[in-house]
């Protein structure tokens, strides 16, 4: 079993707190954590003839399908929020494709890497760092396909494109501090794993991924859109690549502040969990 009291207390003897203790097991491993994300990417495909490139295929193979239901079989089936269907579909499913496997494959990381829990002395909030790293990379790729479809459509470039240097890093950033949560739970019940499994599918259609959230009529439904935080990623793709809109315009000032304030509440909920849940763990797998 992991002796990881170096973790749990600082030199003076005081306890530290939990984004204490998850900054402190990061000190001196981003080498390794690049590491294990690539191999991570690996093992995922390990069998397969193609291997990591899988990755890749499916989502392309998606989005592919996508392409041709509407700009061919059904003729561009009209526009969303101005633009085509298939154009506005892309910019939401790529940022999409990214979220789900951030949170599905975040809440399954412990227990899905549990040798590195059980077997060696590793910091535990590094897997999950590892594992939703892993899913950047494939996202990266979507990413750059995605811009070359735009480019080829004219949409793009342009200087607003450069928000996805803020869009991006800031989504990494909220997924990863989600699998505090979610990644310990699902380690102690595979209960709570299949519940986000279950969950993501809802999130999917409540999520602007296919529609446009913004043209809700009923007020008080509008504003409730803004407590989901997959719907600030997807409005921001959109804004970065169709809209050309800034970050900070003034108005969405109560998306950017409600999403804010969730990721702060995320950050102390997250890191209670991950204090109060982390020595015993290893017990439980």
């Amino acid at each position: 079993m992991t002796d990881s009291s170096e973790y749990f207390y600082t030199t003076k003897g005081r306890r530290k707190t939990g984004i204490g203790e998850i900054m402190h097991e990061h000190k001196g491993q981003i080498r390794k954590i690049l590491r294990l994300s690539a191999a991570d990417l690996q093992k995922t495909y390990k069998g397969a003839l193609l291997g990591p490139a899988w990755a890749i295929i499916k989502p392309a193979f998606t989005l592919f399908i996508l392409w041709f239901a509407f700009a061919v079989g059904l003729r561009g089936s009209g526009k969303v929020a101005g633009y085509p269907r298939f154009i506005f579909m892309l910019t939401g499913y790529v940022p999409w494709f990214y979220i789900s496997e951030a949170i599905l494959g975040g809440a399954r990381s412990i227990r899905r890497n549990k040798q590195y829990v059980t077997k060696l002395t590793f910091p535990m909030s590094n897997i999950m760092t590892f594992t939703n790293l892993s899913s950047l990379y494939i996202h990266f790729v979507l990413a750059a396909i995605m811009y070359v479809v735009l480019i080829v459509k004219g949409y793009c470039p342009s200087v607003y494109n450069l928000q996805f240097f803020y869009y991006c890093p800031l989504m990494f950033l909220f997924f990863w501090i989600l699998t505090w949560t979610t990644a310990p739970m699902a380690a102690f019940s595979k209960d709570f794993e299949n519940l986000i499994s279950s969950v993501m599918t809802g999130m999917f259609w409540l999520s602007g991924i296919i529609w446009n959230t913004y043209t809700v009529e009923n007020p008080i439904l509008k504003k409730l859109m803004y407590f989901n935080p997959i719907n600030y990623f997807i409005n921001g793709y959109r804004k970065t690549f169709l809209y050309e809109q800034f970050v900070f315009d003034s108005n969405y000032t109560t998306e950017t502040v409600v999403f804010y304030a969730e990721m702060l509440l995320l950050i102390l909920i997250g890191s209670h969990f991950y204090r109060k849940l982390r020595r015993l763990i290893p017990d439980v797998l």
